[in-house]
């Protein structure tokens, strides 16, 4: 069949293609420049001057340095820790969380961790932060003080019974894992929490009478007095206006807020790289590092919505088709957030689809612990691609050498001897370290 189209129609479309091209992935955004700015502000050079044990300077030695550990913030919730139903489960769980992540969020629901008042499960959080320190990863709580998770005995007290409580409580916990957990969401979704319930629900409440500043500076203080050294974050969903106006009103407050958490659950779509990116830069002007608190990416379509007071979905299982997008969009999630030199953290949201939110296939793991795709791909990148391999260095006349690598804390070996240093800034930075024997 014989064309009407215009000579040129095919150049034109081909043009707006390319356009379109060009729109959906801006140039900031490719992998060489996302790359570059990895490059740029995760990776540095130490000019390490090596001494022995007598304090002079080990000359024309072979010096081997070993990356131990990174200083970005790799994580996810330890929520099925001990709840994984057989040994093998459990023991599996344990494994590929350690071996691929550095950082544990640790659940202090209130309905659930003080169910009866004055009891509380302080002694398995105490377990799990006990393992983790063993396995060299840092943790933190979550939440101090969150709406929807307030125990049925809250309601049974007058109002100013409510605040003592609130705050008691936030005390009570930094206080009792103060060098076990020093890094707390302290209090979480402060953007909606004034219409909770109608403003009905105790802490709800409090937030109306205190209101939203009001409320967060009180957290943060008595957080603050509880442990002087915690990282103290402010957490929400709400990635939009209304949260970075109570952002700047806090900070101009006053409030010592370290950190800006930002949740990204994506049960229904994938954000994409630019809206990634957006939200990076609507909250890097603040100048406090940003948390990745809750990232959710699931590996199969969702089914319908649950009925009215259900909260798990049934039915919604992970597929093959799934699990590749999943790994794809992950991989590229996870390499946007590295590469902005803002972000201190990413959280995923759950580590295996055993119990997991919502019952959504959201796990790096499925079920039965075996690896999603997703899991691969993060481990090529966090213990791979953005990891020192190990270094055979030869120290100078002066007793130097030099480590060139991603931020973190290394292991420096000469012979017997052995020290960490740590390479904890982007560009050129220098110490001296005395080794001792191993």
């Amino acid at each position: 069949m014989a064309s009407n189209k215009h000579p040129l129609a095919g150049l034109a479309m081909l043009l707006l293609a390319t356009a379109s091209l060009g729109a959906a992935a801006p140039d900031h955004l490719s992998d060489e420049q996302i790359d570059r700015r990895i490059r740029e502000h995760r990776t540095g050079e130490l000019v390490v001057t090596v001494l022995d044990a007598a304090g002079r300077p080990l000359a024309n030695a072979d010096v081997l340095v070993e990356m131990k550990a990174h200083k970005f913030l790799f994580g996810c919730n330890l929520y099925a820790f001990g709840k994984c139903g057989t040994d093998e489960l459990e023991r599996a769980y344990r494994s590929r969380f350690a071996d691929l992540l550095n950082f544990a969020t640790l659940g202090f629901y209130w309905a659930s961790y003080e169910r009866q008042r004055g009891q509380t499960l302080a002694e398995y959080v105490g377990q799990a932060a006990a393992w983790c320190r063993e396995q060299g990863i840092r943790t933190k709580g979550h939440p101090l003080c969150w709406h929807q998770t307030t125990p049925a005995w809250l309601g049974d007290l007058d109002a100013a019974q409510v605040e003592r409580a609130q705050f008691d409580r936030i005390r009570r916990e930094v206080e009792e894992f103060r060098g076990r957990i020093d890094t707390w969401d302290v209090l979480n979704e402060a953007i909606v929490m004034p219409d909770y319930q109608g403003g009905r629900n105790p802490v709800a409440a409090l937030c109306l009478r205190l209101g939203r500043e009001g409320l967060i500076a009180r957290c943060f203080d008595v957080a603050r007095r509880a442990n002087g050294g915690a990282t103290l974050v402010l957490n929400d969903f709400r990635l939009d206006p209304p949260y970075e106006k109570l952002i700047r009103q806090c900070l101009d407050a006053g409030v010592a807020i370290d950190a800006i958490g930002l949740q990204s659950h994506m049960h229904g779509h994938y954000w994409g790289a630019k809206h990634a990116w957006d939200v990076c830069e609507r909250f890097a002007k603040f100048g406090r590092p940003l948390h990745f608190t809750e990232v959710t990416i699931v590996s199969g379509p969702r089914p319908k919505d649950p009925p009215p007071g259900q909260r798990r979905l049934a039915g919604w299982q992970t597929t093959p088709e799934g699990e590749a997008r999943q790994a794809e969009q992950g991989a590229e999630f996870y390499r946007v957030l590295f590469s902005h030199p803002a972000v201190q953290a990413i959280t995923w949201w759950d580590f295996s689809d055993l119990r997991a939110w919502q019952g959504a296939p959201a796990g790096l793991l499925r079920k039965d612990m075996s690896p999603k795709p997703i899991y691969t791909r993060l481990h090529d990148l966090i213990r791979r691609e953005w990891w020192t391999a190990p270094q055979r260095l030869k120290s100078d006349p002066q007793g130097r050498i030099t480590i060139r690598g991603f931020l973190g804390r290394y292991e420096v070996i000469a012979g017997h001897l052995h020290a960490t240093v740590t390479l904890d800034k982007p560009g050129q930075n220098a110490q001296q370290v005395k080794l001792t024997p191993r």
